[in-house]
């Protein structure tokens, strides 16, 4: 015999050929504890991912603003500029066909 055989594992099965699983260990007061810490504490790292995504939308459309009115000013500049060289501001898109 093999002297190690008490090391092997051992394969617990149905009859209908189903490996069973281990009996559950059973829980503590200190299991319990652990498991609603660690329930408070993923809620808490969920909110303050949140809040981070929050922070950082809120500083991307900070500095996007000011980009997207200087950009419509330029715009309106232009296009403004190009009405009162083609003989006066009738209208931006006012066009006539002969």
């Amino acid at each position: 015999m093999d002297p190690r055989h008490s090391d092997r594992p051992v394969l617990d099965m149905t009859p209908e050929g189903e490996f069973r699983d281990p009996a559950p260990r059973a829980t503590t007061w200190l299991d319990r504890l652990l498991m609603r810490l660690g329930g408070a504490a993923a809620l808490v790292a969920v909110a303050a991912a949140g809040i981070v995504v929050a922070g950082i939308a809120l500083a991307f459309f900070a500095l996007a603003i000011p980009v997207a009115i200087a950009a419509g000013l330029v715009a309106f500049g232009s296009l403004w500029w190009r009405a009162r060289r083609n003989g006066g501001l009738r209208g931006f898109a006012t066009m006539t066909r002969r």
